[in-house]
């Protein structure tokens, strides 16, 4: 498995590295340098994994290893063996999340946050995505550092573009390293930490800290990452036409197949704050009302009914086990004295992602997967299951006729959604049809004479 991973990391390096290059001019300072912190393989125990390794932009800012997506969806972490319980969700697009908030008392309603489960709410850095990119460095599932202060070190000392950091951020690197701790050395190794530091050198690492966080929040902030250049987007400013297939799968996008309910379709208008104005005014009088192109997703919460992945590598971790059921957003209320009394409502319920690039690939073969676990291998397969989950009888992982005459029992059957999905009537050309659409909102198209016909 380590080989997968580095063979996979170094695809994506090789992949990246003209463009990369290329776009890094078109970036701020800011976005450059939370480029290059995003593709350090340095930044985990064993230097051998960067944010890169699980979200790939050749594969629409998800993960990039088709053998890896084939089966267990899950990837492995900087340590051999370790694994976390969720397929990665796209990196792209990921800053236009609202922060974490209660909307609806009643129905107990959540939106906004990052990660799959929300528990990146925005609260600490007043950015959602900053937040969520503090996670993966300390997770000892991911990239698995003993402590804080052996990212900001390996930062401020990183030959590459330690000096663009401290440009950035004035200050930042401005730490007396204590002696008595061999970092190369204690970063290495992932029982060394938390370390301990004095009260004003912590206080420095832990604003240096924030800071990488904030450069890789404005990267994926960025153009080169939320690029808005897919056919649909073309085709929204009068460039592009879809064609009779596409067009038919947008119309059953919006109506017969429900999807646009969650994953919003239209150009909404909003304050530059984002805000919806619609056509009222924005709170402040310099804010403009301007048209915002639709991300799709509404940034809530919903339970699926997606049956267990019997392949996620968490079912073999000490702290899964076979019987490990993924309480998705219920879990993260529950650890949360002001929300807990709100966890059942939501147990088995995870983010609605954005379809943008939901079909982004290095080559039309190549396989992604779908869902939180990634149980689903296609975009007709998840399509399908919308249309017939509730149509079609109950069976076991691995019997005949499973993904297409029958379907296995959701993994959490509390809190399913069965007003928007579940029997909806589509044919199996009305299925196709929408998956023709879905491939439109790759970035990076390009528009051929058929296209323009």
């Amino acid at each position: 498995m380590v080989t997968t991973r580095l063979l996979a990391t170094a695809a994506t390096l090789l992949l990246t590295a003209g463009g990369a290059a290329a776009g890094t001019s078109e970036l701020t300072c800011k976005e450059a340098v939370g480029k290059k912190i995003f593709f350090d393989q340095r930044l985990s125990v064993n230097k051998n994994q960067a944010c890169a390794a699980c979200h790939a932009p050749e594969v629409g800012w998800t993960g990039p290893d088709q053998e890896i997506n084939k089966h267990g969806a899950v990837y492995e972490g900087s340590i051999a063996g370790q694994f976390g319980n969720r397929k990665p969700p796209s990196s792209a697009y990921a800053t236009t999340s609202p922060f974490f908030r209660l909307v609806n008392v009643s129905d107990a309603a959540f939106e906004g946050g990052n990660f799959w489960d929300g528990r990146a709410p925005g609260a600490k850095l007043g950015n959602p995505a900053a937040d969520q990119a503090q996670g993966p460095f300390l997770n000892p599932k991911e990239q698995a550092l003993p402590d804080a202060a052996c990212v900001v070190y390996r930062v401020c000392n990183s030959p590459d573009y330690g000096m663009l950091f401290q440009q950035v951020w004035p200050g930042a690197c401005d730490i007396d390293w204590p002696t008595t701790i061999d970092f190369e050395s204690a970063c290495s190794n992932p029982s060394q930490g938390p370390f301990s530091l004095d009260a004003m050198t912590r206080a420095k690492v832990d604003v240096a800290y924030n800071d990488v966080a904030y450069s890789i929040a404005a990267f994926e902030d960025s153009k080169e990452v939320n690029a808005f250049s897919s056919k649909y987007d073309q085709y929204l400013k009068g460039k592009a036409r879809l064609s009779d297939k596409e067009n038919w799968g947008l119309a059953l996008f919006n109506g017969k197949g429900k999807c646009a309910n969650c994953h919003i379709s239209t150009v909404e208008r909003k304050c530059a704050s984002g805000i919806d104005c619609g056509s009222s005014r924005c709170p402040d009088v310099a804010d403009d009302c301007g048209k915002s192109n639709p991300i799709f997703t509404d940034y809530t919460f919903d339970n699926l009914g997606v049956p267990k992945n019997p392949e996620n590598p968490f079912y073999g971790q000490p702290e899964g086990g076979p019987g490990w059921i993924d309480p998705g957003l219920g879990g993260f209320l529950n650890s949360r004295m002001d929300f807990a009394m709100y966890a059942d409502k939501n147990y088995g319920k995870h983010k609605v992602p954005t379809l943008r690039n939901v079909d982004k690939r290095p080559y039309p073969m190549f396989v992604k997967d779908y869902g939180h676990n990634g149980y689903f291998k296609s975009l007709k397969e998840i399509v399908h299951f919308y249309n017939t989950r509730d149509k079609f009888p109950t069976c076991n992982p691995g019997d005949p006729g499973e993904k297409m005459t029958c379907w296995p029992a959701p993994e959490v059957s509390d809190n399913v959604n069965k007003t928007e999905l579940g029997n909806l009537g589509l044919s199996d050309m009305e299925e196709d049809a929408i998956v023709a659409f879905m491939k439109t909102l790759s970035d990076g198209y390009r528009q051929s004479n058929q296209d323009s016909q």
